[in-house]
């Protein structure tokens, strides 16, 4: 147990590094805990923060920034690792599971009932401690008070990582090749003694593969339906503070639970990657910590300090900026709705004209357009949700453009801003029973420029809902009608907005099992955009927020040098294409606990000319713990390919303690392709 006075802060605070929290069926969870000095005789109100990425060292950095700051402000903030992960008791065997909502309830239960609780508690969390927050809260445990959360979704099919309209996004697979990785990782002999190799060994031994998991649930069903607050908002029955960035892959979230919950509830969206508010990248980074202080303060404490006045939503509108694939800010301002949907908002229809967006209530003569989309439309596409590291955010889309229907508008005489989710409905037809449409809205510059802005993916078999696609019939038209995802962007006078349509968006989601031709008709298409007339009152002040604050970080060292990578590569004698992402962070050594950790990661999507059937998506983890005369290491690989019927699943891991390999496995598997 350390005591340590911080800086600016009402309390010191005392830190208990390892505590065992025991669940239900006797697992002991590990987690790591700051409350205020005193807090025996005066007891604070709790915080959960519940997530698999080891407190111990691999987000113990990130944690030390905002666990000591808010235990500083009068709260006992608990940080545990999900079973399985880090020091905790376990296998880590998916995500969302029914077992991991019940641990989470036991260790609420078990805060709730500490000496130095007044048994009042929250819970906080980024991307999956988000969804663990906002999943618990709708199982209504009786001392949780209210909800910080961050990059989350309410809905885990339509609006996660896994698939977007129906499709198959690529980072379904990178983040199975993520989460394989964490999931065999060992735990410190330094906390868990001689039962570290035993503990490890069960995680080799018992790991899942999560791709294969994620693949074998194409449509909406019961295992997506599970823990997805969207099936019933009204079990959320606590105040929600929600927040995301425009350069996420989370940020609709926040609206919907604007418009949907019962309960007090904020929403805060800046310009920011998948980073917490006071960490944001793209800037500007904002003082996020002092808001969650009087979000605690109000509903935990009592205090009455206006944190439900002012605007519901709070954004970034952001401003026109040149294409590239890395900010290190965004220009714009704050502007504020006061209720959410927004009675400001107001939705302004451009009909689809030949290769033009007609202006507003201009009639337009109905005529078909095809397109056959390269499978290189896609390769300048980014991330489905932006980590700001390697550089990954879309690039000039003019490239992407040549390969897809487009449609501008005239080139604008006065600015033009909109705010939430434009609408694309679209009279089509096929000549295959499996397509998709990728719809991109791009802010054009004078110069030809174009920056997308938004975009949005449906998978034509999913056109009546995702539980039952259906194929489309050759050459019969239908009406379809999707949302991309919201934004807030001002395009200025001098630009041009552009609406691109395309048949695939490889590597970012997967394309059909043939190359389709697209007919779209004109005049009985349309794009809806969310215009917010400039003239409204901004309702949010400049200085809205002070400057990020937080705790000294836990020092360490990089050994090595970090490599980051984004390389798109074309051999035009094979016709053999690829992108290859590195993501090494080198070797760091966690300074206070001695420890280095050396983490190399690599993913590559890699298709030939137009056989759409050639896509492949591989991604690898090596990672490596030295400390003294421990060395371990563990080796991950993910291969996923298709043929028309089926996605084919190879897989590797291997557990080496020092130059020893402990245990080998190896996976083939083959999922159904199911319309998709």
């Amino acid at each position: 147990m350390i005591t340590r006075a911080l800086p600016s802060l009402p309390y010191e605070i005392i830190e208990d590094e390892d505590v065992r929290i025991p669940v239900s069926d006797g697992t002991r969870l590990a987690a790591r805990i700051w409350r205020p000095a005193g807090s025996e005789s005066l007891p604070v109100p709790g915080i959960v923060e519940y997530i698999p990425y080891r407190k111990r060292d691999l987000t113990s950095v990130r944690d030390s920034i905002h666990h000591p700051y808010l235990a500083g402000h009068g709260y006992a903030c608990v940080r545990v690792d999900l079973r399985g992960s880090g020091e905790s008791e376990g296998v880590l065997a998916d995500e969302y599971l029914e077992q991991e909502q019940q641990d989470a309830e036991d260790v609420l239960a078990w805060l709730a009932d500490r000496p130095w609780c007044d048994g009042r508690t929250g819970m906080m969390g980024i991307s999956w401690g988000g969804f663990a927050a906002l999943q618990v809260a709708a199982r209504k445990p009786p001392s949780l008070g209210a909800i910080v959360i961050s990059s989350f979704t309410d809905d885990r099919f339509a609006d996660d990582m896994h698939y977007m309209g129906g499709c198959l996004l690529s980072d379904n697979i990178a983040e199975s090749g993520t989460m394989f990785g964490e999931a065999t990782m060992p735990p410190d002999p330094a906390l868990v003694g001689d039962r570290w190799r035993e503990m490890w060994l069960e995680r080799l031994e018992n790991c899942s593969l999560w791709a294969e998991q994620w693949l074998r649930h194409q449509r909406r069903d019961s295992y997506w339906r599970h823990a997805s607050v969207s099936e019933d908002y009204s079990g959320v029955q606590c105040p929600v503070l929600a927040s995301s960035g425009w350069a996420d892959g989370y940020s609709n979230a926040v609206t919907r639970l604007l418009a949907n919950l019962d309960v007090p509830c904020r929403g805060l969206i800046g310009p920011w990657s998948h980073k917490y508010p006071h960490l944001g990248e793209p800037g500007p980074a904002i003082g996020y910590l002092q808001e969650v202080v009087r979000w605690w303060d109000h509903w935990l404490k009592d205090v009455d300090n206006g944190v439900m006045d002012g605007p519901v939503l709070r954004t970034w509108m952001q401003e026109s900026v040149p294409p590239s694939t890395s900010y290190e800010d965004r220009p714009g301002r704050w502007v504020g709705e006061a209720e959410w949907p927004s009675p400001h908002i107001r939705p302004t229809d451009y009909a689809l004209a030949r290769h033009r967006l007609a202006r507003p209530g201009e009639s337009v003569a109905e005529e078909p357009l095809n397109v056959s989309s390269p499978l290189s439309v896609g390769q300048f596409a980014g991330k489905w949700a932006s980590y700001s590291a390697p550089p990954d955010l879309p690039y000039d889309q003019r490239e992407e453009d040549g390969g897809s229907l487009v449609f501008d508008t005239d080139v604008l005489t006065e600015p033009c801003e909109i705010l939430g989710a434009p609408v694309v409905k679209l009279r089509v037809s096929a000549d295959q029973p499996v397509a998709m449409v990728a719809a991109r809205l791009s802010d054009v510059a004078p110069d030809g420029r174009a920056t997308r802005v938004t975009y949005g993916l449906l998978n034509l078999t999913h056109r009546d809902g995702h539980e039952e696609p259906k194929p489309l019939a050759p050459g019969e038209e239908c009406t379809v009608d999707f949302e991309l995802n919201g934004v807030a962007q001002a395009f200025p006078a001098g630009h041009r907005i552009r609406l691109a349509l395309s048949t695939s968006y490889w590597p970012l989601a997967w394309p059909p099992p043939k190359p389709v031709t697209l007919s779209v008709r004109t005049g009985a298409s349309a794009l809806t955009l969310p215009v917010r007339p400039t003239g409204e009152p901004d309702e949010v002040a400049p200085d809205e927020f002070g400057e990020p604050e937080g705790t000294p970080p836990l020092p360490t060292t990089q050994l090595s040098r970090p490599e980051q990578k984004w390389t798109v590569s074309r051999d035009l004698v094979a016709y053999h294409s690829a992108l290859d992402v590195v993501k090494n962070s080198g070797t760091i050594r966690y300074d206070d606990i001695d420890l280095e950790i050396t983490r190399d990661v690599h993913e590559c999507y890699t298709w030939v000319a137009d056989d759409f059937c050639s896509p492949a998506a591989e991604t690898s983890w090596t990672v490596t713990f030295e400390r003294d005369d421990w060395l371990v290491r563990t080796e991950t690989y993910t291969r996923v390919s298709c043929t028309p019927e089926e996605f084919v699943i190879d897989a590797q891991l291997d557990g080496y303690e020092g130059d020893r390999r402990l245990v080998s496995r190896n996976w083939h598997r083959r999922v159904p392709r199911d319309l998709l």
